[in-house]
């Protein structure tokens, strides 16, 4: 008997609505606690991450880091005899798009495996213990909302229905050769550069002066100009009035503090401006539980919501918006629930985040000008460092490293570090602990360098 596929039971320990990574990290746990656990989703099993998030991002941005590699191969002395290499980015989807289903297919595996109830629909509550799915009532002591979030669109702009989200990126079937981007947050940075790479002409439309700007500046100054260097069209202070199509082109009409402009010829207009929490039609009033005006529902430290027996995490909550966090705190929650953990929770402080874009960015902890506003600027000390890396002395083009470390106190304690350059992304994860551990500039110097490498640079700091 396929246990997905047969209801034996309309009451539960634990209903968890949304099957992206945080609900099914929680009910799986939940399900090896012994716990009678059901999931509801209505789409696609891993939810954002897995299907149109930072799976099939990642696979487009190593796609793009080839394309720089083939650039730079001249620079290492191999005698490239044919320089049209072609990107087939059509093929590449259909790669793409097979390895995320091996994904689905293993998610409902798990499901199955740990005998986990799985019910196809969309979810709403109809009571604070009961949810109601495809016109069947399931009740459960303890309920779980963790149903993501999704791309915002201006719907203020007129011929907004020409352009697509993030989402709609990964259904492109052709590569497309004029585009516009709309955003200055790490989607839009992301996508801009995958772009770029393969070869695409890129236009930035960003509000502000610099992209990133939750970023500590040296981050968000610097990806600005790296993003220029790399031949970005980035157009600052602007913003989009009218988006007209003309046959299979566009043009979009930019409103500008330099004034009106426009840019014709566009094959695609991406908007990449934030998201928003999947909570507008799930019945959350009916169950008393609170959100924002924003949408986000409000959550303590334990992920309790303002009703007693409802939970929420993930992107519905709008607190650092990671796969990795709401899998741990899915889990967390689990053993507190089914596992006798009483205390169990997340710790949201220090949480290390990477940009993938071109070059990549780690950083954890607060920004210097967070540790001025918090500590003081007399108790703040900053190291940073700038460098062009080994790599790039060999090749044409030049991405210089920046790094910078943010102190407190009399022990110069690490509370923030960030860093934009070849390899950031890989190198982030062993500092992070680190930081997490309380470590000291001290501690930082006491470790010997690994020479020649970037990360030995925060080792030598001066």
């Amino acid at each position: 008997m396929n246990h997905l596929r047969t209801l034996m039971a309309k009451s539960f320990d634990y209903i968890v609505i949304g099957g992206g990574s945080g609900g099914l990290g929680s009910a799986r746990r939940a399900a090896t606690l012994g716990a009678n656990v059901m999931v509801i989703e209505h789409k696609r099993l891993g939810g954002t991450c897995v299907n149109v998030g930072c799976v099939p991002k990642k696979v487009m941005f190593n796609a793009a880091v080839h394309a720089e590699y083939l650039k730079d191969h001249e620079g290492y002395c191999f005698e490239v005899q044919d320089k049209g290499y072609a990107f087939n980015w059509n093929a590449m989807k259909q790669k793409r798009d097979a390895y995320v289903k091996r994904l689905n297919d293993i998610y409902y595996a798990n499901l199955e495996r740990d005998k986990v109830t799985l019910v196809r629909g969309e979810a709403k509550f109809t009571g604070p213990k009961e949810v109601t799915v495809n016109g069947e009532k399931y009740t459960a002591e303890h309920i779980l909302v963790a149903t993501g979030g999704h791309p915002k669109m201006d719907a203020n702009i007129v011929g907004i229905e020409h352009a697509i989200s993030s989402d709609g990126f990964f259904e492109l079937e052709k590569q497309p050769k004029n585009v516009v981007v709309v955003g200055a947050g790490y989607i839009a940075v992301e996508l801009s550069g995958i772009f770029n790479a393969l070869g695409s002409k890129v236009n930035l439309l960003i509000r502000g002066k610099t992209v990133l700007r939750r970023f500590d500046s040296m981050i968000g100054e610097a990806l600005t100009e790296e993003l220029k260097s790399s031949g970005v069209n980035l157009i600052s202070d602007c913003g989009v009035r009218e988006i007209t199509k003309e046959g299979e082109t566009m043009t979009v009409h930019l409103g500008c503090s330099g004034g009106d402009n426009k840019i014709a010829g566009v094959d695609c207009v991406l908007y990449a401006i934030g998201r928003e929490p999947n909570t507008s039609n799930i019945g959350l009033d009916v169950a008393g539980v609170k959100v924002r005006p924003s949408g986000h529902i409000v959550v303590d430290e334990f992920q309790n919501t303002s009703t007693s027996g409802i939970y929420a995490l993930g992107d519905v909550c709008g607190k650092a918006e990671l796969t990795p966090v709401a899998i741990a705190a899915g889990r967390k929650l689990a053993h507190r629930l089914f596992d006798k953990q009483s205390n169990l929770r997340l710790d949201y402080e220090n949480i290390p985040s990477v940009v993938f874009s071109h070059p990549p960015i780690g950083s954890i902890g607060i920004t210097e000008k967070e540790a001025i506003d918090k500590h003081g600027s007399e108790n703040v000390k900053i190291y940073k460092t700038e460098f062009l890396p080994m790599y790039y002395q060999m090749v044409s083009h030049k991405s210089r490293m920046k790094m910078k470390l943010v102190c407190v106190g009399p022990t110069e304690k690490v509370v923030g570090l960030h860093m934009i350059g070849l390899g950031a992304d890989e190198m982030l994860q062993g500092f992070g602990v680190a930081v997490k551990m309380g470590a000291t500039k001290k501690d930082f110097d006491s470790c010997v360098a690994i020479h020649p490498t970037q990360s030995e640079e925060f080792v030598t700091m001066r």
